[in-house]
């Protein structure tokens, strides 16, 4: 396969992408074109759009989840997302984001790593292939300030993310899971009548 693209393949990486073929198949010029004016687009309003101090009252709930759902997450009514908050915006189409949902400042959100089961010593790290996964944020979660979520999580129904959190694995719903990886501390527990 190598051999087949050889001229492209040498073309974009001279131009300093790094794809793989054996992820992506052909990597024609077009191909990254495109894929990179979305990603210019997406950047320009999640750099520019959510951040503007003259709509700072209304960014949070209004602004900030539409924008995220323009670039193609799924985001339900009544969510906030704070200031700076980051979606994988190359594959935001793999988030989906139920109602009353918060995410805190400058969290991040990721769906695609590396497959590091495929790298082995002296081989080259940006040859390997992407693994891509959803992340789901359950209805009424809270992802805390500064937190990280992995591909491939699910984050329950009203279970809360303390700040600085990387979530590699599933938080149960209702429960309080904190540091780094995140881990269940607590349960939220019942309201006694």
């Amino acid at each position: 396969m190598a051999e087949k693209y050889s001229l492209t393949y040498r073309f974009l990486r001279k131009l300093g992408l790094n794809f793989s073929e054996k992820e992506y198949g052909q990597v024609s010029f077009w191909t990254v074109l495109k894929k990179t004016l979305l990603k210019l687009r997406n950047a320009f309003l999640l750099k520019y759009c959510t951040n503007s101090v003259l709509l700072s009252s209304i960014n949070a709930r209004s602004i900030r989840p539409k924008i995220w759902r323009k670039i193609g997450c799924k985001v339900g009514e009544g969510v906030f997302i704070g200031a700076d908050c980051m979606p994988d915006s190359s594959n935001s189409s793999l988030i989906e984001i139920e109602d009353g949902v918060h995410i805190a400042a400058r969290s991040i959100i990721l769906c695609h790593q590396r497959d590091m089961s495929k790298y082995f010593a002296d081989e080259d790290y940006g040859k390997l292939p992407y693994v891509r996964q959803k992340v789901h944020l359950k209805k009424g979660c809270l992802i805390g300030t500064q937190s990280i979520v992995m591909p491939g999580v699910t984050v329950g129904e009203g279970a809360i993310v303390g700040a600085f959190s990387l979530v590699t694995k599933d938080i149960p719903d209702w429960t309080i899971a904190i540091g780094r990886p995140a881990k269940v501390v607590k349960k939220v527990p019942q309201r006694e009548e």
